[in-house]
């Protein structure tokens, strides 16, 4: 597909909410898995740095 100006290619032949909307959930998606992903591991490094005699 060809595009002649940067508006034609942010419309995406007419199907840009649908194009742009998947990209944005996507990386929406990323984001959040990233962060619990931190959170997580942080908690797991956390917690084994505690003696073992006050772990649950």
């Amino acid at each position: 597909m060809q595009w002649h100006s940067l508006g034609e290619f942010f419309a995406m032949g007419g199907y840009a909410f649908y194009v742009w909307g998947s990209f944005g959930a996507t990386a929406l998606a990323l984001g959040i898995e990233a962060a619990l992903l931190r959170a997580r591991r942080r908690q797991a490094l956390a917690q084994a740095a505690l003696p073992q005699d006050l772990m649950p």
